[in-house]
């Protein structure tokens, strides 16, 4: 009788066996490979944009991500939000970690930094300073327009994306390079192009919806424009304006390669978002909810339920808590920070969180 030897099952993955589709493209290379393994690149928001770019920055070896969304996970997310499962959703775990997680079971050979945080003027340099790149998955413009004044003030490229209905859109972003480091030619700034925030009714996911192949686009064309700059290659990223709509094939591109020049962020240097003026609280996209971010303190999650228990629901981790009283569900986090469902009124909205939380 003869016996088939198993050869022992290494107990990591080979880089250079992960990666060898990739180096074989001529794109990037075993020099490319080197530099992303050295990256370090930044995504604000962690929903279905983010998730998927999140995914496709992984598996192609950038070595640091930072990820950052303000989320938990919802039922309602797993038709497109790709790094995320039934119990998650269950669980009501917060994006960042959720993804984190995630990344951990494909490729545990990067860093992932994973913040449960509202990126605000307070903290966008601490969280976005070490990153060479910045992506943007948010879903409001207010965010946006905090990380445009933040990346041309430092100099700093990022990627803008979205994604409603069946419709994608994305425009790189880069300013003025540092002297200190490798130069490119600058393009228009989001203010370059939208002076000012959409006026009227917003489209958004819960009022349009959205297709899971639209926002695989828009992740795809931010990643790879993405890789161009951090292999080196910025004299290749796309300057204009792209979107696309793949439900009914029209497509539209807008030069961005020049600023504006009376352009007050890029031009002026007049930096509004960056100090705080006139921030509001943010109905978020796709629930019938509002935010609360005014209070930073540490949260005694025990305590609290304690404290709650006897007025509805409660259930908590050591990442968020879970106060169920209809017609409201109330999500803490940590650092005092709320989110409200059941209402876009931010006067009730506060007035529930001073109520069941403390003023």
């Amino acid at each position: 009788m003869s016996h088939t030897v198993q050869e022992p099952v290494p107990a990591t993955i080979d880089d250079q066996e992960r990666y060898s589709r990739q180096v074989l493209f001529s794109g990037i290379g075993v020099e490319g490979q080197r530099r992303l393994a050295t990256s370090h690149a930044a995504i604000v928001g962690c929903g279905a944009t983010g998730a998927a770019a999140a995914s496709l920055l992984a598996r192609a070896g950038v070595g640091t991500l930072t990820l950052i969304d303000r989320d938990f996970v919802e039922p309602s997310n797993l038709q497109r939000q790709i790094l995320f499962d039934e119990q998650d959703a269950l669980d009501s775990l917060p994006k960042a970690e959720a993804a984190r997680r995630k990344i951990a079971l494909f490729n545990s050979t990067i860093r992932v930094n994973a913040h449960i945080a509202d990126l605000v003027p307070a903290n966008v340099a601490e969280l976005l300073g070490p990153a060479q790149i910045i992506l943007d998955a948010t879903d409001n413009f207010e965010t946006r327009y905090l990380l445009n004044d933040f990346a041309v003030q430092q100099s700093k490229p990022w990627i803008y994306a979205a994604a409603i209905g069946s419709y994608a859109a994305t425009m790189n972003i880069l300013p003025a390079a540092p002297e200190s480091s490798e130069t490119w030619e600058p393009t228009a700034c989001l203010a370059c192009i939208f002076p000012k925030p959409p006026s009227g009714p917003v489209e958004t996911c819960d009022t349009s919806g959205i297709l899971a192949t639209a926002v695989n686009l828009a992740a795809s064309l931010q990643v790879t424009e993405a890789l161009k700059f951090l292999t080196g290659q910025p004299q290749h990223m796309r300057r204009t304006l792209l979107s696309f709509d793949l439900w009914t094939a029209e497509r539209s591109e807008i030069t961005a390669a020049h600023s504006r020049p009376d352009c007050e962020v890029c031009g002026g240097r007049v930096f509004t978002h960056l100090s705080g003026e006139g921030r509001p609280h943010i109905t978020l996209c796709g629930r019938n909810s509002v935010q609360i971010h005014e209070h930073h303190r540490p949260v005694d999650f025990a305590a609290m339920r304690d404290r709650l228990a006897p007025h509805g629901d409660v259930r908590f981790n050591n990442l968020l808590l879970r106060f169920e009283r209809p017609p409201h569900t109330l999500t803490l986090f940590a650092d005092g920070r709320a989110i409200i469902q059941g209402t876009t009124d931010v006067a009730l909205a506060r007035s529930l969180y001073a109520r069941f939380i403390g003023s």
